[in-house]
């Protein structure tokens, strides 16, 4: 079975959600006619990701502003209760494509965020939700954490859909929850630019023989509406030069990785490679050798089958 995908490597309309879903459907439109059947979009794609900024808190005390500033990110966060979630279904259902987007999220029976990333089918609608179960460094001020019922798998038509965000991606029980589910196509959007993060990529396709997205946004300073340019005064100007990449089940790059520029990347994913390549290493397999270890995570729910 053959799947072509798309990772979208651009920036939102920070902290503008209507603007940005706007862009989300225009780019979807764009990619779709290409024949693309997935389309992926980077880490906290709505309402953008905060990089550079402090919210106004250091150790002790917040700010007055930063305060502000936090509202204006949650007002602009996607509610799955709203019509937010609506407008995004009905996107993937017209252009006929599977979406996997990152979005900071606001849940109606709290005040708190989370670090998200929608499944949506054509069919279906939303197939479901991971939250970041460990938001890396000061994200942990905005973000708060998810758990064990947040890392899903998805088995669709067009295969085992799964993933983490970012930094998730270097827990290797993370991983692991992932890998047993059986994920074939393994998402994993990003704020991570560094050339390390290649390494990273090409490493989680090998040890889990599956296809590996990684999907970066590209943010140069400029690109911040000037309300929030003082904020930024120490960032350098090329904020967040990308480096998607789309690798093979053997660790081969198939596409990327992409720096200093927007752009996609596009390529066509043979899933029986995945089989070939359990020839010699099978982590859920030949190699995991139950009989010494046992895994389990607490309240994981079982891969969800698109009927």
């Amino acid at each position: 079975m053959s799947v072509k995908v798309c990772l979208i490597q651009d920036h939102p309309e920070f902290f503008d959600k209507e603007k940005t879903i706007n862009k989300v459907a225009s780019l979807v439109s764009q990619y779709a006619k290409e024949g693309c059947n997935l389309i992926v979009f980077p880490e906290s794609f709505i309402p953008g990701y905060p990089r550079g900024f402090s919210f106004g808190a250091t150790i002790g005390s917040r700010t007055p502003e930063g305060r502000e500033l936090y509202a204006t990110y949650y007002d602009n966060s996607i509610d799955l209760e709203s019509e937010d979630l609506k407008r995004l279904e009905k996107i993937a259902k017209s252009e006929n494509a599977y979406l996997v987007i990152g979005v900071t999220e606001k849940q109606a029976v709290n005040g708190s965020l989370y670090c998200s990333m929608l499944y949506i089918s054509p069919t279906k609608g939303l197939l479901g939700v991971h939250r970041k179960i460990k938001p890396t460094g000061t994200e942990r001020l905005i973000w708060a954490e998810a758990a064990g019922e947040s890392l899903v798998a998805f088995d669709t038509k067009i295969g085992k859909l799964g993933g983490l965000i970012c930094w998730e991606n270097y827990m290797p029980l993370a991983r692991m929850s992932m890998y047993q589910q059986g994920v074939e196509i393994y998402i994993a959007p990003t704020a991570d630019s560094r050339e390390e993060w290649t390494s990273t990529m090409k490493h989680i396709a090998l040890e889990g023989r599956c296809f590996v997205l990684g999907c970066n946004q590209y943010y140069t300073k400029s690109m911040y509406p000037d309300t929030y340019q003082t904020m930024v005064n120490n960032e350098p100007e090329e904020m967040c030069p990308g480096g998607s990449i789309i690798v093979s089940p053997l660790g081969k790059v198939m596409a990327g990785p992409l720096f200093g520029e927007s752009g996609a990347l596009i390529a066509e994913l043979d899933l029986n490679e995945i089989t070939q390549s359990k020839l010699d290493f099978d982590v859920i397999g030949h190699y995991s050798r139950n009989d010494i270890f046992h895994f389990e995570v607490k309240n994981q729910p079982d891969m969800k089958t698109e009927n």
